[in-house]
């Protein structure tokens, strides 16, 4: 019985294991998404944004900022607000990309270069597909902001993985050690 419940739980990992993509496809679809909007559309949506941050920040400075005010602050911030979404954006991307490659057992520099190969490859893609939209351009800056954002996320799942190991799956491990040894004195 024992040999069954291993078969069958090496069989849901061989099937689920291909499933820990999804998450980089979905972002991926995001990224293209945002891309396909016109020029207009992007930039409305990204002043909404900047509009939406001077609010908070008014709210929790205490100032009180009239209409006015608000568009002017806005209009400061709106350059950095897009630049932080293309930032995120990859971000995103690194991550969730990177923690299944880490799941296949893709570490260390591999990971790095494998993950950051393919993201810049993306970054790269998505600004050719912007020269097809209407009123949008490619940028190298943007593909560098991007590349930056994904080799970020690259290194959080380095520093998520060797933080996991050594905080959680240390102490079980060497728990596992101590009852070996004790059954070995004992025996």
């Amino acid at each position: 019985m024992k040999y069954f419940w291993l078969t069958i739980k090496k069989m849901f990992r061989f099937l689920l294991k291909p499933l820990s993509f999804v998450p980089a496809l979905c972002v991926m679809y995001m990224i293209f998404s945002f891309s396909a909007q016109t020029a207009d559309e992007s930039g409305q949506l990204s002043m909404l944004v900047s509009e939406k941050v001077v609010l908070l920040l008014g709210k929790l400075t205490s100032g009180n900022l009239d209409t006015a005010q608000v568009g002017v602050y806005a209009d400061e911030i709106h350059f950095l607000v897009r630049k932080m979404a293309h930032f995120s954006e990859y971000f995103l991307l690194g991550l969730t990309l990177s923690l299944p490659l880490y799941v296949y057992r893709l570490r260390g520099f591999w990971l790095v270069l494998a993950a950051g190969l393919f993201c810049a490859g993306f970054a790269g893609l998505d600004e050719y597909h912007q020269m097809f939209v209407a009123g949008r351009s490619p940028a190298l800056r943007d593909v560098a902001i991007d590349t930056a954002g994904s080799i970020t996320g690259i290194y959080m799942t380095r520093i998520i993985g060797f933080i996991g190991r050594k905080t959680i799956f240390a102490p079980l491990s060497m728990e596992k050690r101590r009852e070996r040894r004790k059954r070995r004195a004992g025996a």
